[in-house]
């Protein structure tokens, strides 16, 4: 089993220099892109990056660092995609692959583990952990009413089924609700209906696997209460502090995926209960590559103080409960889960980005074009990281003018920031005197920064700093 998890050349060493102590190893997670698209920069702007440079920065600091990084390929939006593109799945895969490995170099991006779903060894060893978590009793077998398509009979699970979030009412696929980032599914959808046919669902008894997250509610109030999570995190974990938590199907009856034997033949994975897994064996494996027995991973984790997620807030629900709760059924005592870097939407030019209409600005094409370092510093600098932001070219080609020349040691000593930076220093003071994110001190900076371009003085946020009366209408 150590193909199943291969290491690869990373933004640096696994610890930096010596600072006391030695401590624990702490676990960063990049989530893996599904390999149903290219990555365009709203995506580079949110985990990705913000991955690498946490990374960086803590292995700097000479703390012990093993990042996560990866592909998904088992969800079944990667079949659907093949499907509407009217392409064998298999050659689409290899080229997103590429693409987005193509991405991953281009940006600098580093880590220390990939994880492959596509070795034989990956798919061998989720589909035993999963089995032996069975055999335990862990995770019961049960009879289970899902829904299928009363039409062309697919499972409807995932991208496989449409409706309406039953907490927010924002329309939203059988994984989550993009809207609030709870759980979503084809038994808890309002109106829900098949996305291949537009046929209805009916009731579809099986056994399988299944999680009862209710059963962890101790330990996993005790992961929330330990970790710092963001406002959206928060907020997400409050709606199931007040309500029952789902049982979770860890395997379906379905087309794509791992495919289970033994007591589970018939079943495929399920692709958060392989990433959850994944997050179980890929860094224990690094850590103990002798180790190939769930009991063996479980027992490297001992070298472990804890994760860190970077992900998008529509993730919540998978990287705050069902991972951490799939690791205490595995026995990795708790609480795991240290806390979470989440992002916001990055918006195109004051729109959202889409593929459909090819409003988007491709990763791989624009870091063939630019310099990477821009890149970098302008997707951090203007990064969706308290509310959503606005990539704007004029504002990046603004920035490369400004940040450029001093980066090289020939611009003008006190430059003043463009008018248009000012804007979203400006905007982003203002948020950081919003008290859910309240930090006087980010706001001051911006103020001053938007002050270099002659703008600002009447800000509402130089106001409250300075502690102006407010100005007559």
């Amino acid at each position: 089993m150590t193909d199943a998890a291969a290491t690869e050349p990373s933004s640096g060493p696994s610890s930096g220099p010596s600072s006391g102590p030695s401590s624990g190893v702490t676990v960063f997670v990049i989530p893996q892109p599904t390999v149903n698209g290219p990555l365009h920069i709203g995506h580079l702007s949110g985990p990705y990056l913000a991955g690498d440079i946490a990374t960086r920065a803590a292995k700097a600091r000479g703390e012990r660092v093993l990042t996560l990084a990866g592909v998904d390929v088992h969800p079944n939006y990667v079949l659907t995609k093949a499907e509407i593109l009217g392409v064998d799945v298999e050659e689409m895969v290899a080229n997103y692959r590429a693409q987005i490995a193509a991405v991953y170099a281009g940006a600098r991006i580093g880590y220390d583990v990939f994880v492959d779903p596509e070795l034989h060894d990956h798919k061998t060893t989720v589909a035993a952990m999963l089995n032996e978590l069975v055999a335990r009793g862990t995770v019961p077998m049960r009879e289970y009413t899902l829904h299928r398509c009363s039409d062309c009979g697919r499972t409807l699970h995932h991208s496989y089924v449409v409706g309406k979030c039953p907490v927010c009412g924002t329309g939203s696929n059988g994984t989550s609700c993009e809207g609030c980032g709870g759980f979503t599914s084809a038994q808890l959808l309002i109106d829900p209906n098949c996305t291949r046919c537009g046929g209805s669902p009916q009731p579809l008894v099986a056994t399988v696997p299944v999680l009862p997250l209710e059963d962890y509610r101790e330990r996993l109030t005790a992961e929330w209460l330990h970790g710092e999570w963001p406002v959206s995190t928060r907020a997400v974990l409050q709606q199931y502090q007040n309500a029952p938590l789902p049982t979770i199907p860890l395997a379906y009856p379905t087309n794509w995926g791992i495919e289970c034997d033994g007591p589970l033949a018939g079943l495929r994975v399920d692709f958060p209960t392989e990433l959850g897994l994944g997050y179980l064996y890929a860094p224990a494996l690094a850590l103990d590559p002798a180790a190939s027995s769930l009991s063996d991973y479980v027992r490297a984790w001992r070298q472990i103080d804890g994760i860190w997620h970077f992900n998008g807030m529509d993730n919540t629900f998978y990287f705050a409960v069902l991972y951490p709760a799939i690791l205490a059924a595995a026995g990795v005592p708790g609480p795991a889960a240290l806390g979470a870097v989440i992002n916001e939407l990055y918006l195109l030019e004051g729109r959202k980005f889409s593929t459909t209409r090819n409003h988007a600005v491709w990763a791989r094409e624009f870091l063939a074009e630019q310099d990477p370092e821009m890149v970098r510093l302008y997707l951090a600098w203007d990064r969706p990281d308290r509310y959503e932001s606005d990539f704007t070219h004029e504002g990046y080609q603004a920035f490369c003018d400004y940040a450029r020349p001093l980066l090289d040691g020939t611009g003008p000593a006190g430059a003043g920031l463009p008018a248009v930076l000012a804007r979203a220093e400006l905007e982003r003071a203002e948020h950081a005197l919003r008290l859910s994110q309240f930090d006087a001190a980010l706001a001051v900076r911006c103020v001053l920064a938007a002050l270099t371009a002659g703008t600002g003085a009447d800000s509402v946020a130089l106001a409250a700093l300075a502690g102006w009366d407010p100005r007559p209408p």
